[in-house]
């Protein structure tokens, strides 16, 4: 199977480190920088490595990380930590082994491992992009033809859609951030903070610059203009969060331009988790690749698809394109409660055998709590995909996709967003319905149409795609006691917790090297 190639590029070793008081160090590229940027080749794979970032360590598997770290695990594993295990969608079971016990808890600070490992690869990703840019000039570009300065220009324009991204999450996680960018000298400087607003309005200034000048469908694994749309979507669903300002009308519209790029609803749900899910770009806006044999990680699609499947109860791990399963989380009861009596959803994926449906016991009681198994190693034949115990999965993490664009713009305009009548909101919904039946049983009403229908069917469609704590945010339900799944706050009926834990704290060793950096609550 042909993915995107990460290739390996020996003098890129990227100089940043948890601890660094300059979060836009330049890639150590030395005497080879005037060689590799001296192609379109070299900038191309200076590219595949800003993708990258969000899926790999470094060059390897296993050693050659691109910076060091608490867990040495890739971003998007560091990721879902933060996104599932701290909701209802993902109990961690190996709390001891991979540090986690303050995620499900709610108990974290300032010194969370893995808080601080999502921070400084953000930011390590935005100074790939940095350094990218810096090299964009029309000056430099100046030296390549007229046709070469075109694509160069594009992928300009892609590494400022990366970067806005990782600026995005920034936002979504801390609400605030130091800003850096390729204007930002390399040395010598504090970069100063902004913060949720004024990420907001980096963040959306930037992708409206950039919408214009990326291809409408571009290749697989690559950003487009869908890309932004859907970003600008998300960004303006979570702004009264941000900012205390609704933007449901920005976001509506936002939504509209990504539907009308040309995708589609992929028929069969299970196949856009599989292990050839590369091949739905039909649905899939945007993915992080995984590749067994040219981007090895055991973060990433492997994490989630291994994770899932349990190592220790009666669940065949070859069914699922696996030689092991891993058994490192489960859902908690009350997410499956999304499920019941839907049977004939194709999105119910759980494996229920031998175990309770809560944890009521222990998180690391293994036979409490059903395994979520829609993410596969699978190929559409239903062969495996690759050599998990060797080599990873296969199965790339589809990090936009178009039934979230529909849910979004749906959610927009019952909150009172203009653009789009509630009976077209009504319609994208039961489309997405329709397809997890296969007919319109599922389909329902305008009546029915409510944001607690929303927030319930958002879990269905989307969980473990690392959603859902943005999510229940946004609704008002993630450190409330508006809705309680067990050990959240760290007992087993569960408990509200601070507010604050809406977001999470700067780490400590970047506020002792930036006085420009305050936590607001801890």
């Amino acid at each position: 199977m042909k993915k995107i190639i990460i290739p390996v590029i020996a003098a890129l070793g990227i100089a940043l480190g948890s601890c660094t008081n300059d979060l836009d160090q330049q890639p150590q590229i030395g005497v080879t920088s005037g060689v590799i940027y001296s192609t379109v080749e070299g900038y191309e794979s200076v590219m595949a490595k800003i993708y990258g970032s969000y899926s790999l360590i470094g060059q390897s598997k296993a050693g050659q990380e691109d910076l060091s770290s608490y867990s040495g695990h890739d971003l998007m594993r560091n990721y879902f930590n933060l996104q599932e295990g701290t909701t209802d969608e993902a109990a961690f079971r190996w709390l001891s082994g991979d540090n986690l016990w303050s995620l499900p808890f709610m108990n974290w600070d300032n010194s969370c491992p893995s808080v601080s490992d999502v921070y400084y690869r953000l930011y390590y990703s935005i100074a790939l992009c940095n350094e990218f840019l810096r090299y964009c000039s029309d000056d430099v570009l100046s030296g390549f033809s007229a046709d070469e300065q075109a694509r160069l220009r594009t992928y300009a324009s892609e590494a400022r859609f990366m970067r806005a991204l990782s600026y995005s999450l920034v936002l979504d996680l801390f609400r605030q951030g130091p800003f850096v960018d390729e204007n930002t000298p390399t040395s010598g400087v504090m970069p100063p903070a902004l913060d949720a607003a004024g990420l907001f309005e980096y963040i959306e200034g930037e992708l409206l610059a950039i919408e214009g000048s990326l291809e409408n469908m571009p290749p697989y694994g690559r950003a487009g203009k869908g890309a932004v749309y859907t970003l600008l979507g998300r960004l303006y669903l979570n702004s009264e969060v941000y900012t205390g300002i609704p933007r449901w009308t920005e976001c509506i519209s936002a939504c509209k331009k990504a539907m009308g790029m040309g995708y589609s609803l992929e028929p069969d749900y299970l196949k856009l988790f599989n292990g050839e899910n590369n091949l739905r770009t039909n649905e899939i806006i945007l993915a992080f690749a995984n590749d067994a044999t040219n981007a090895t990680t055991w973060g990433s699609g492997t994490y989630i698809v291994c994770g899932c499947i349990g190592s220790d109860n009666a669940q065949s791990a070859p069914d699922y394109g696996i030689s092991t399963g891993w058994g490192s989380f489960r859902v908690h009861g009350q997410f499956y409660e999304l499920f019941k009596g839907a049977d004939g959803d194709s999105r119910n994926t759980f494996f229920t055998d031998g175990q309770t449906q809560y944890i009521t016991t222990s998180l690391e009681d293994g036979t409490q709590g059903y395994h979520a198994c829609k993410f596969t190693n699978l190929t559409d034949g239903g062969d495996a995909a690759s050599n998990s115990a060797a080599d990873g999965c296969n199965t790339d993490i589809p990090f936009f996709r178009l039934a979230d664009v529909y849910l979004i713009a749906a959610e927009a305009t019952v909150r009172g967003g203009e653009g789009m009548t509630r009976s077209e909101a009504l319609e994208l919904v039961n489309a997405i319905r329709g397809r997890a039946y296969g007919d319109a049983s599922g389909n329902i009403t305008d009546a029915q149409l409510t944001l607690d229908f929303l927030i319930d069917e958002r879990g269905r469609e989307l969980y473990l795609e690392m959603t859902r704590r943005t999510d229940l945010v946004r609704f008002g339900l993630f450190t409330t006691d508006k809705y309680l799944w067990n050990w959240k706050g760290g007992t087993a009926d569960g408990r509200a917790v601070d507010a604050r834990y809406n977001y999470f704290p700067i780490p400590a060793s970047e506020l002792s090297a930036n006085s420009n950096l305050k936590n607001m609550g801890y």
